[in-house]
């Protein structure tokens, strides 16, 4: 099995990489889909969110309202923190849970772990190689605000995680989804392609 760490920034288009890798056959295990999976009403994670940021962030079937929340923490680090605190040890005990599954199921898996927030986590994951999907500002601050999102709070989301040079200095494969779709397809096939080959000779970070 080889375990791959894929991130970016808000906006970068991480989720149609992610799709993209899982039509050529690999498995995604999506962290956000993960946060959302364990922030359920009366969870532990939910609990313990509820009494630090209040039932103001409920919606009427009392589940979180997530950009009522996003609205609260993306402008503050200390929340943003204790928001994480929170919610990764959940994540990561599910993610643990889901590959360890995937491994027992299928040995020489391609496991694309869809991590936003890979670089900033306090805790390492796991990974053997890390593919960074990268976009000019210009192209993060339009896709979200076609989320219906103020240019003002697209920004504070931008800053609010490591700066994409950054990632993209730790990266192994890097994706430039600036252009149409079909350069992005491109780029996934020859990645996931490289990736195979490595794993069939052993070539493993």
């Amino acid at each position: 099995m080889i375990i791959v760490g894929l991130t970016g920034s808000v906006g970068t288009g991480k989720s149609t990489v992610a799709n993209l890798f899982k039509e050529l056959g690999a498995y995604v295990i999506d962290w956000d889909e993960l946060a959302r999976e364990v922030t359920r009403p009366h969870l532990k994670a939910w609990k313990e969110i509820v009494e630090y940021f209040g039932k103001g962030i409920l919606n009427e079937d009392l589940t979180i309202n997530r950009q009522k929340l996003a609205d609260i923490v993306f402008s503050n680090k200390e929340k943003v923190a204790k928001l994480n605190q929170i919610v990764h040890p959940e994540v990561f005990k599910e993610d643990e849970r889901i590959t360890d599954e995937i491994k027992s199921l299928d040995p020489d898996a391609l496991v694309i772990k869809d991590i936003p927030l890979l670089f900033e986590l306090t805790r390492p994951v796991y990974v053997d190689k890390i593919v960074v999907v990268s976009a000019s500002e210009q192209t993060q601050l339009r896709r979200l605000e076609e989320k219906v999102i103020t240019r003002e709070d697209a920004r504070n989301r931008i800053k609010s995680q490591l700066p994409l040079e950054e990632k993209i200095k730790s990266a192994d494969f890097v994706i430039n989804n600036d252009g149409p779709l079909e350069e992005t397809k491109k780029q996934v096939e020859e990645i996931y392609s490289s990736l195979r080959k490595g794993e069939q000779h052993g070539k493993q970070r």
